[in-house]
């Protein structure tokens, strides 16, 4: 049996990690190149860093902040943040990154996927989606959670695999920093027709809420957090004994 990853994720605004609720009410968390360091100590099977405001601010990726947190770390680093050609995958890959995430770019650009698989590698390409519900459908958006693209995100996922990302991150806007659980639905939906690993993120407020998404949910990969990990609520090295010994496959 494979086992289940722990992943950490750094929202980086402005050269910060930040948090929020659904995506809104922003917080200043901390340095990203400390918390890093913090995570890699801990035991994270990987680390996510986002530059959560590239795509919406029309800009790059901050290289400095990127390079800054590669240095620190020993474990796969999966970068995203206005990822729109192949030029971006090549300039995060040289900062220290081993995957690669697109969301908008992807959406901008749906050949992106298939030509970054092509080039790189299957394992290299990460598709993130961030997911509302709207009118009873899943629902991708784009730029933060700002704007309603309108496509359907079972369709799209199936796309975005089909084409040849490796992986998929479900970003659930509706349970992103509730810590209620996991969006079992909506990733139970995703996790129906795609073959790839499939990453959970928004909602996890304990450990329970892990054991429960990978005992309900066997397709599902990794839990990816944020905030219960970054304000010490819950450490990583805890939570994988925890689901342990409780039959989840980690590594410790």
């Amino acid at each position: 049996m494979l086992a289940k990853r722990i992943i950490p994720c750094l929202d980086v605004r402005n050269g910060r990690v930040v948090k929020g609720t659904n995506f809104v009410g922003i917080k200043d968390v901390a340095d990203p190149k400390t918390l890093a360091k913090y995570y890699n100590d801990e035991g994270a099977d990987e680390l996510v860093f986002y530059d959560i405001t590239a795509s919406s601010d029309g800009r790059k990726l901050f290289a400095d902040a990127l390079r800054s947190v590669a240095e620190e770390i020993f474990i796969p680093l999966t970068v995203g943040g206005g990822i729109n050609t192949l030029d971006d995958f090549d300039r995060v890959l040289k900062c220290g990154a081993d995957k690669v995430s697109v969301n908008s770019g992807a959406v901008k650009d749906p050949s992106l996927i298939a030509s970054a698989a092509k080039k790189y590698g299957d394992q290299c390409v990460v598709l993130s989606m961030d997911v509302k519900r709207v009118d009873g459908k899943y629902v991708v958006f784009v730029k933060g959670g700002r704007e309603n693209t309108g496509i359907d995100a079972v369709d799209w996922a199936k796309r975005g695999a089909d084409s040849g990302a490796g992986e998929i991150v479900l970003n659930s806007i509706d349970t992103d920093g509730v810590r209620g659980g996991f969006d079992l639905p909506m990733l139970q939906a995703i996790c129906d027709v795609v073959n790839v690993p499939v990453i959970a993120s928004g909602g996890a407020g304990k450990k329970e809420d892990f054991l429960s998404l990978f005992t309900s949910l066997p397709k599902v990969d990794a839990g990816l957090a944020a905030g219960i990990f970054h304000n010490g609520s819950l450490r990583i090295k805890d939570l994988k004994k925890y689901l342990k010994q409780n039959g989840v496959e980690m590594r410790l």
